[in-house]
């Protein structure tokens, strides 16, 4: 079963785009995460993005890089990530969960190990922040072993001709970032997102989703009209952040948070 697929599939076939969601895995801590997760998925989420806590996260903005260090703070280790995704599939079997990680993170264990790893553990895709494409031979070797779908990133200035190249390689999705930079919430919308999504689109059939900036509905329902994913990662991780130490609350803002947000998906 591909999950991936299934999940944009569904949502085209309910006329909206699919909704993605980040957060780091371990923040504030492991039992939290996985009550975080289960709030995400009950609201609507169609893709869970799980962070994975690295020390140096250097495409995160300072939102995510705190979630980060909260989460390694709190004792986050790399088997507590693995089992997070293996007691959330214990409960669901449908939504695709992708790894937002670094390199190091897999090379410092072996590639093959850790990518089979994920796969047990009921991951569906990788996406590595800091390897690019030309360099990923021995990973996507290893991912189509081990049947592991790739996400790669295009950015607004990836030249037309690179685009080309890294939309054939990847096998799950295609994520956008719609601003150059790292993360973080944006006040607009890129003025030239519709041009280079029908660029990208052009050169390929995998679902394209874009991130990066977008934290309310209007900017969800903006996305949703061009793209096929929209990703909403710091707003929701803000969620976290502002109720430490009250779950309760914290769940609660973030569940109405997001159930707002998916409804800015539905086209028409």
């Amino acid at each position: 079963m591909n999950r991936i697929e299934n999940a944009f599939s569904k949502a085209k076939a309910e006329n909206r785009s699919a909704f993605v969601s980040y957060v780091c895995a371990g923040d504030p801590n492991v039992e939290a995460s996985l009550e975080i997760c289960r709030t995400l998925i009950k609201s609507g989420v169609d893709v869970l993005e799980i962070g994975v806590p690295f020390s140096d996260p250097l495409a995160d903005g300072l939102t995510n890089q705190l979630a980060a260090e909260r989460a390694l703070e709190a004792g986050t280790t790399g088997e507590d990530v693995f089992n997070l995704v293996r007691f959330l599939r214990k409960e669901n079997d449908t939504a695709p969960v992708v790894f937002y990680t670094y390199y190091n993170l897999m090379f410092s264990v072996g590639l093959d190990a850790y990518v089979a790893e994920a796969k047990e553990a009921g991951v569906d895709g990788l996406l590595v922040l800091d390897l690019p494409p030309e360099e990923a031979g021995d990973y996507m070797a290893s991912c189509e072993r081990c049947g592991m779908k790739t996400v790669f990133l295009l950015a607004p200035t990836t030249p037309e001709e690179r685009v080309k190249h890294i939309a054939q390689c990847a096998t799950g999705f295609i994520y956008y970032v719609s601003r150059t930079g790292v993360t973080g919430v944006r006040d607009n919308l890129a003025s030239d997102l519709g041009e280079m999504v029908a660029m990208i689109k052009r050169h390929s059939d995998k679902p394209l989703v874009v991130g990066f900036g977008i934290h309310n509905r209007d900017q969800v329902r903006a996305v949703a009209e061009l793209a096929d994913g929209v990703v909403v990662g710091s707003a929701i991780v803000n969620t976290i952040k502002d109720n430490l130490g009250d779950e309760s609350a914290m769940l609660n803002r973030m569940g109405e948070l997001v159930t707002d947000l998916v409804e800015g998906t539905k086209l028409g």
